[in-house]
């Protein structure tokens, strides 16, 4: 096998910025989580890299990432944020091109409506992306798909990622809408989705193996083999799942298919879309 990235993690001090999204429900990840709590697993799983995902929509945000990798190899890649809407955007990505760490970026467009992403400003923040050779990742819930559909159409030569496979209701066991959607946006090469965040749309700590496998075939199917990736989503899955059970979905999942295709989704893949 290649090798093995976790395309989807995070990293915060907590107690010097306070992520509202934490809500109580979630309250046993208010803690710091560094790259001296992540390492362990990760050398337990035998992963040689990471995509730090920023988790909070702030510049500051994107420059602590930026001095996390430089101390610690194994961050491969960071997906920042930058505030595509600005006027200025072409010479935020400019300076952030400087830093080869630096991947891509993303907003939280699951907390916008739909039409939020299809907003002219933001649009012109998207166009401004492939100048640079910057990736996109989406962050959206199942009734975003419609507007992301419209919003990567316009951009044939950007690469997306969909963030943990847009976050369908696992814990009610909806599949069908979401899954008519996912196979839509799917169409566009340029489109890639993350198997990441799945347990944390499950009833925490009640789930089981087989709850996924409807939406794991759904995204199979649409996406194919070359166009998916791993990711954790630690510390966030630790609210619903421990590191292992986490990558242990996954692995069960998997482990009837080819060696080469398991290369594909535990690195090669995230490897390519991220230009590691």
């Amino acid at each position: 096998m290649s090798d093995f990235i976790d395309a989807h993690q995070h990293f915060w001090q907590y107690h010097h910025v306070k992520h509202d999204w934490i809500d109580d429900e979630m309250a046993s990840i208010r803690h710091n989580y560094l790259p001296a709590d992540l390492l362990p697993f990760l050398q337990k799983n035998k992963i040689e890299g990471t995509i730090a995902v920023e988790a909070d929509q702030s510049e500051k945000e994107t420059d602590f990432l930026l001095g996390l990798a430089k101390e610690h190899s194994f961050i491969k890649g960071i997906v920042g944020w930058a505030d595509l809407r600005a006027d200025h955007i072409k010479d935020r990505l400019a300076h952030f091109a400087q830093f080869g760490t630096i991947k891509g970026f993303r907003h939280v467009l699951q907390n916008q409506e739909p039409a939020f992403m299809l907003q002219q400003d933001f649009i012109r923040g998207i166009a401004a992306l492939s100048e640079f050779n910057f990736t996109y990742d989406l962050l959206i819930f199942p009734k975003h798909l419609l507007a992301a559909f419209h919003l990567v159409k316009k951009f044939p030569n950007q690469l997306f990622v969909i963030d943990h496979i847009a976050k369908p209701y696992i814990k009610a066991g909806l599949v069908e809408e979401w899954k008519r959607d996912i196979r839509m946006i799917s169409q566009f090469d340029n489109v890639y989705c993350k198997i990441s965040g799945m347990v944390t749309e499950a009833k925490y700590h009640e789930w089981k193996k087989e709850d996924f496998k409807p939406y794991l075939d759904a995204v199979v199917d649409a996406f194919g083999m070359n166009r998916i990736m791993f990711g954790s989503d630690w510390p966030v899955c630790q609210v619903a799942a421990s590191y292992d059970e986490t990558i242990g979905i996954v692995k069960d999942y998997f482990s009837s298919f080819s060696e080469n295709e398991k290369a594909l989704f535990f690195g090669k893949n995230a490897a390519r879309f991220y230009h590691l």
